[in-house]
């Protein structure tokens, strides 16, 4: 895969999870206060992808530079089969301002594209203004907001959409 500053992005195997699933919980713990039912719901996710997921249409990434992980971000499918569904964003702060989260954008869009997906959509929180501007940036638009308490937190969640 195309390398970024060092970094370059692999396939996500199983012997990620439970980097994948720590780097979450330990992240939205310190920043948002998040409990530890966030890092139950981040292992069902990866759970379902090792089990399930449809390598055709499916695909998640890991970012590394040597053997550090810096970050990820998965394609799958949502419940309509033609509209991909954006998961697990993440860039360790250590990799942010360096170009990686357009970098990981790019790539999962461009896989959903390449697939044949006619768009793709994400759930979030108000409260990752980075991300979201990053989304807006691409040319996602905010298709709903909801007060909600969750993860031990109130929260405002948001679903995001894109057309291709």
């Amino acid at each position: 895969m195309r390398e970024i500053d060092g970094i370059s992005l692999r396939r996500f195997e199983a012997r990620d999870l439970d980097w994948l699933v720590e780097a979450h919980a330990d992240l939205y713990s310190r920043t948002e206060g998040f409990d530890d039912s966030f890092a139950v719901l981040v292992t069902a996710i990866l759970t379902d992808f090792l089990d399930r997921h449809d390598s055709i249409w499916e695909r998640g990434w890991v970012a590394e530079r040597g053997h550090w992980r810096l970050g990820s971000i998965f394609c799958v499918k949502s419940e309509q089969p033609e509209v991909a569904k954006l998961r697990l964003f993440l860039v360790q702060p250590e990799a942010q301002g360096l170009g990686l989260g357009r970098h990981l954008l790019e790539t999962c869009l461009g896989f959903a594209r390449d697939r044949g997906y006619v768009g793709m959509q994400l759930w979030t929180h108000e409260s990752h203004v980075a991300a979201c501007a990053l989304y807006r940036a691409y040319g996602f638009e905010m298709t709903d907001a909801q007060p909600v308490t969750n993860f031990g937190v109130d929260l405002v969640e948001q679903t995001w959409k894109i057309s291709f």
